[in-house]
């Protein structure tokens, strides 16, 4: 049986009459016995073995002129930052940096924070708030995950690199205040790189403004080591009308670059900004001087001629471990192995560490369930017999079969697409036509006769059994009973309160996760009602799907009234970053409404689904022979 990560259900709630720090030790337990138990590595380097973790690719952290640099830094202008800088704090050497910075990236002006996390937060928090909209890639860096969040603006996340489903979502955004597309340059768990040229297209095509951190790229992609966005101007991918569209590049100084801090790029308007509104900046003290000393040597470096070649031999080395593996040649430094499960991706990277190399497993939250990972990252002065040794443990140890096999099943099919086998359909309202809908689905994914599918609703309320409705529309699913069938036809809170129980959200959760890990084929699970409707006094059923982070079907009725409750559900799945596959629409067919949702809800599928005649399997497949709907249980 798979094991259930506990990454994707969530810390437990705090139980009645226990202290937090009783809750505290039940959730490390819970991660211990999840295999996700995390510890600190050896504090000196020099005990982890050959480096294939670390993100100093260049290593130019360890170069003497960069030592050097910050050293006469902290000689001359002491350790510490003193204070804000805008109290007084820092030393010349920041603005230095600054100027150095803007200068290398060809922008205006730079502005320094202690580091790229405090740098997201403060760029994206000075520029978007209420009335505004942020347009995510799923597998954006957790800073600018939380400081979008932190913003207040209106979120949506897109599939990983998803140019349809961007501009559907950018349509939807038209009448916010600001847009902003935010991505990075190369994406840090996957290696690949953004399609920027695209991006900014879009962005161009929308009145949106693009924001590029460029942590992994900077130092490693395009001329003199300018990044990615460099590069893409530099090969002509990004013509000079759209050059308007970047907003801000993020400039991380403890990657490749080898020091700490990170510079946000951009506009003299922008710094300033961000200078007023900017709080990670306004309310944390400056660096200490030995930052912008060491980095400003490093830059010199990093886009000088020795900096060309260690790029050069970076590539090699990067080019003989991709080659090794059976896999392209990464955009930058990273290379992943997605081995799927978390267990073995740890127990890998222990049998690579005691052989003498220093490589890491990933494992959820950091990356998505099912896509756990060693992320083997080369360096520039690795020599070619580190990555052959690298590479002949992986082999004998049996990563790289392990790591082929999940591919091939699917499991992992590429870095940052995660296989998506569940559905859960949700209404706008009860009575909407929901099992039908999941029956339909059902079909569907049984089209094939050696297809598997299960069907599960958590909790029934009603004398009448959808379930047993299920049943007799797609015979061939399996059926898992609900969890609460509470007679009283209500919210299940009140349904529950009646029949004189309790819903435990932990417990719904806990088997929705299990449900997921373990069922083989399709799992279609039905939501009770609206997605607001309440579990208990603390829980609604959007909590559900937010803990579970599954794409959703949703149901709606075709007519009068429905734009109002359909657009509200679709702002609230929006705002829980949770996906919407397909919007169907239930009743007489309406035109008005559908093409006003069409246009205006950001989902790709929209649908109709006329009151059928006969409700029945006949009926059922009929209408899927006009409206397949196998392709939404793809990974997206």
């Amino acid at each position: 049986m798979k094991r259930v990560d506990v990454a994707k259900t969530g810390p437990p709630d705090q139980r009645p009459g226990e202290t937090l720090d009783e809750a505290l030790r039940r959730e490390l337990a819970s991660w211990e016995a999840a295999g996700l138990r995390r510890t600190l590595a050896p504090a000196d380097p020099a005990a982890r073995g050959n480096d294939f973790t670390s993100n100093d690719v260049l290593g130019l952290s360890r170069h003497p002129a960069v030592v050097e640099a910050g050293r006469a830094a902290l000689a001359t202008h002491g350790v510490g930052g003193r204070a804000s800088r805008l109290l007084g704090g820092g030393c010349a050497l920041d603005a230095r940096l600054e100027a150095t910075v803007a200068e290398w990236l060809g922008e205006p002006a730079a502005l320094l924070f202690p580091s790229g996390y405090q740098a997201n937060l403060g760029l994206v928090t000075a520029l978007a708030g209420r009335g505004d909209a942020l347009l995510c890639d799923e597998l954006l860096h957790a800073s600018l995950i939380d400081a979008a969040r932190l913003s207040r603006a209106h979120v949506t996340v897109h599939r990983h690199a998803d140019l349809q489903q961007l501009e559907l979502l950018l349509a939807r955004a038209g009448g916010a205040r600001r847009r902003l597309v935010l991505t990075e340059g190369i994406f840090s768990m996957d290696g690949d790189r953004a399609p920027l040229p695209e991006l900014a297209a879009l962005c161009a095509r929308h009145r949106a403004a693009l924001l590029v951190d460029e942590a992994h790229a900077i130092g490693v992609l395009g001329p003199s080591g300018a990044g990615a966005w460099a590069q893409a101007v530099a090969e002509g991918r990004i013509p000079r009308e759209l050059a308007g569209v970047l907003a801000a590049r993020l400039v991380t100084g403890g990657k490749a670059l080898g020091v700490a801090g990170a510079c946000v790029v951009g506009s003299a308007a922008l710094r300033d900004v961000l200078v007023h509104r900017a709080r990670a900046f306004v309310f944390t003290t400056a660096v200490s001087p030995a930052v912008p000393g060491a980095l400003c040597a490093a830059i010199a470096i990093a886009r000088g001629a020795e900096g060309d070649a260690l790029r050069a031999r970076l590539a090699a080395r990067t080019a003989q471990l991709a080659a090794g593996l059976a896999r392209p040649a990464p955009a930058g430094a990273i290379v992943p192995l997605v081995l799927g499960d978390s267990a073995a991706a740890s127990a890998a990277a222990r049998a690579l560490q005691a052989a003498g190399l220093d490589v890491r497993a990933v494992r959820p939250p950091t990356v998505p369930d099912g896509t756990a990972r060693l992320r083997l990252v080369v360096h520039a002065d690795h020599a070619e017999a580190d990555v052959a040794r690298l590479l002949a443990a992986l082999h004998a140890g049996g990563a790289v079969r392990s790591a082929d096999a999940t591919r091939a099943a699917g499991a992992a099919p590429l870095p940052g697409r995660r296989p998506e086998r569940a559905l859960v359909v949700v209404g706008t309202d009860t009575n909407v036509g929901k099992t039908v809908v999941s029956a339909l689905l059902l079909r569907a994914a049984l089209h094939d006769p050696a297809a598997l599918a299960t069907y599960w609703k958590p909790v029934q309320t009603g004398s009448d059994s959808d379930t047993d409705s299920v049943h007799a529309l797609a015979s061939r699913a399996a059926l898992v009973p609900p969890r609460h069938a509470l007679p009283l036809p209500a919210s299940p809170h009140e349904a529950a309160a009646a029949a004189g129980q309790r819903i435990d959200f932990d417990d719904l959760r806990q088997r929705l996760a299990t449900l997921v890990a373990t069922t083989a084929g399709a799992l279609v699970v039905e939501l009770a009602g609206g997605l607001l409707v309440p579990y208990d006094e603390r829980h609604t059923q959007a909590d559900l799907l937010a803990r579970a982070g599954l794409p959703v079907v949703l149901v709606a009725r075709s007519g009068l009234g429905t734009l109002n409750h359909t657009l509200l559900t679709l702002e609230a799945l929006a705002a829980r970053s949770i996906a919407v596959r397909a919007l169907v629409l239930v009743g007489p067919p309406h035109a008005s409404n559908h093409e006003t949702l069409a246009r205006r809800s950001g989902v790709g599928l929209v649908l109709e689904l006329p009151l059928l005649e006969h409700v029945d399997a006949a009926a059922l497949d009929l209408w899927l022979e006009r409206h397949p709907l196998g392709s939404l249980f793809e990974s997206g």
